[in-house]
């Protein structure tokens, strides 16, 4: 299974509102110019995204990554927060800061094995009043 990560473009903007229903169009197109959009592909198949913030300007964070159902688990994820990682510290980050609701373990276990410490917690923000777990990964 060959995997391409590399930065979106806006072709792939159609493959990418597949995944993420909750971000405008316009939204998406400026974060891929921006190279905040992190694509995994096959076969020239857009199977997953990863997506980028900066909290301040200045403190990269991942507020997203999804993969199709078939694909997780195959190590995807941890190529795109590699193909990231590298271009943060390219780019001299310091570190990278994601989150995952609080009921939501598999996520925590998986940030936690790529290096990711816990660093707070934002109680009832989420749908149903769940909270988030934040982590934060030391780029030095």
């Amino acid at each position: 299974m060959s995997i391409v990560v590399r930065f979106a473009e806006l072709d792939d903007m159609k493959a990418i509102m597949q995944f993420d229903h909750h971000t405008r169009q316009e939204v998406l197109e400026s974060k891929i110019g921006l190279y905040e959009i992190i694509v995994a592909e096959r076969c020239d198949e857009i199977i997953g995204f990863l997506k980028l913030e900066y909290i301040w300007s200045k403190i990269p964070y991942i507020s997203l990554i999804i993969l199709k159902t078939e694909f997780r688990g195959k190590g995807i994820g941890t190529l795109m927060l590699n193909y990231l990682v590298d271009f943060l510290k390219m780019n001299g980050f310091g570190t990278l800061l994601s989150s995952s609701q609080v009921d939501e373990v598999p996520p925590q276990t998986w940030h936690r094995k790529k290096g990711f410490v816990e660093c707070g917690i934002l109680s009832g923000i989420n749908e149903g009043g769940v909270g988030e777990v934040f982590f934060m990964m030391s780029l030095e």
